[in-house]
């Protein structure tokens, strides 16, 4: 008796999934149906914000894609910690190729915290010439429009802050490809499927943009000096005061490292780590999220075969679907257009790397080694 209560009280949950596939669907349905154009008629001047440590790959393409944007009036200010920082001669590169476009680099910042990242954002945001503020990870690329689309919505004087959601450029090795896979068809329906239950309230390292008041009002970045998940702590303190936090429709790209399968193991740990402990029950909760094991689970204890092919092909149809829509219709990722098929093997590694966030402790930024205690980063010796 007490086998048939646990058993169908475990297909029972194994329908989880399936519901969250369905509520990203359905949100990126919504969110996707009705794309606005680009608005050309609000242009404030804005300050591009590059807190940089070392040499990405690709990493003058991307630059440059932001010095090629049509856009009235910006600045772009990179900022690195040492002067022999090998981004360096590429960004004074850059300063050659586009004299057009008012480019400062900034060696140095005053070590306020622990995290490396927002001591030079302290720093540039006091340097910035312009209100608007977008802050963007080293290994972002644009497309034409990036700015007028980020900029757009703060004509809205409710909107606090804007963020993007994001694709990737890989290298072509399978290890990339399955990082990359992850987000388009994964992790950017989880931003989705928050912001169709009722807003999201976080932003994303791909785009962080705000203003100077808002960003003085939650204490500029010197009150996130130690805190380990910048990106989401500036959203949600913002969104704190009674601001909207914008997701555009307009997504950016994510140039992926070449990298071994441990170090993208290590950086997935990482992302997980930043989730649980800034979300804990969010975290938890992408048990119902991981559909593949318990798809298997489900085939295994159902007691007909038909049962067991019900799972099997809900989890096949609903998640491809949830893929689809999210990563190919939505932000129009061709790598998962071409690689649809790898979205099961990136499915499996996900659940690994979400078991194993609840056992480790340590995490590592650019061979950096931290603990997080109390949401904020402590040297690990």
């Amino acid at each position: 008796m007490w086998y048939e209560i646990l058993r169908w009280s475990l297909l029972a949950l194994a329908l989880g999934p399936f519901g969250y596939y369905l509520l990203a669907i359905t949100a990126a349905r919504r969110f996707f149906r009705n794309r606005p154009p680009i608005q050309r008629d609000f242009t404030p001047p804005v300050s591009v914000l590059k807190p940089v440590r070392g040499l990405d790959r690709k990493a003058y393409e991307n630059y440059a894609s932001f010095c090629r944007q049509e856009y009235p009036e910006f600045e772009i200010i990179f900022g690195v910690t040492e002067d022999s920082d090998p981004a360096i001669p590429i960004i004074r590169k850059l300063m050659q190729d586009f004299p057009q476009c008012k480019i400062r680099l900034l060696i140095g910042a005053e070590p306020l915290g622990t995290g490396d990242k927002v001591n030079k954002l302290c720093r540039m945001v006091r340097e910035a010439k312009y209100d608007i503020l977008i802050i963007s990870d080293s290994d972002i690329r644009v497309a034409p429009g990036y700015l007028y689309a980020v900029a757009g919505p703060f004509a809205d004087p409710k909107v606090g802050a804007v963020t993007c959601l994001y694709r990737g450029i890989t290298d072509g090795t399978l290890v990339s490809e399955m990082e990359a896979l992850g987000n388009t068809s994964d992790f950017d329906a989880g931003v989705l499927s928050a912001w169709q239950l009722g807003g999201v309230d976080f932003t994303l390292g791909a785009t962080m943009a705000t203003t100077k008041e808002r960003l003085a009002q939650i204490g500029g970045f010197e009150a996130l000096v130690d805190h380990f998940s910048d990106d989401y702590e500036l959203g949600h303190r913002i969104h704190a005061l009674g601001y909207r936090v914008e997701v555009t429709t307009f997504p950016v790209f994510t140039v992926f490292p070449t990298q071994t399968l441990a170090q993208c193991f290590r950086h997935q740990v990482r992302w997980n780590l930043t989730m649980k402990h800034s979300q804990p029950w969010g975290h938890f909760s992408l048990i119902f999220t991981q559909g593949l094991p318990w798809a298997i689970l489900a085939a295994a204890i159902a007691p007909w075969w038909q049962l067991s092919v019900f799972y099997l092909a809900g989890y096949a149809v609903l998640r491809g679907t949830m893929a689809w829509t999210v990563g190919v219709w939505g932000v129009n990722d061709p790598l998962l257009r071409k690689k649809m098929y790898l979205v099961p093997v990136r499915d499996g590694f996900a659940f690994v790397v979400w078991l194993t966030s609840f056992f480790k402790r340590r995490i590592e930024w650019r061979g950096s080694y931290y603990y997080i205690r109390n949401k904020r980063l402590v040297p690990a010796g």
